[in-house]
């Protein structure tokens, strides 16, 4: 796996739980609040900033399926995820596990070298 791979693998897995957890807690959060208080303009916001967690996490996911050349089932298991409320943090614990066998890979490779 070169660096750019590496890099854009990284980069999904440092949004995917930002993004995980956007929805429960700036969402539901700001809608109980809207219902229970007389704050309702907070959802704009929150709302905003969910779309935008959600945006940079599906160009990401674009990134790395066109950098790693997943097959498309696991980029649509991916983005299924990002449509489950607290889904990131599995495709989180996912991307770590593809992490840590691509460094296995490499030192392997490495070792074949020497």
């Amino acid at each position: 796996m070169d660096i750019k791979t590496a890099s854009a693998l990284h980069r999904l897995r440092l949004i995917s739980v930002p993004e995980a957890l956007s929805f429960p807690a700036l969402l539901i959060f700001g809608s109980l609040l809207k219902r229970t208080t007389d704050i309702d303009y907070l959802m704009m916001p929150l709302g905003i900033l969910h779309g935008i967690l959600f945006v940079i996490y599906s160009v990401f996911l674009l990134d790395v399926w066109n950098r790693a050349k997943w097959p498309v089932k696991k980029v649509a298991l991916f983005f299924l995820l990002a449509l489950v409320p607290f889904g990131g943090l599995y495709g989180d614990k996912l991307l770590k596990r593809d992490e840590a066998d691509s460094v296995v890979a490499a030192r392997a490779r490495e070792a074949a070298r020497a």
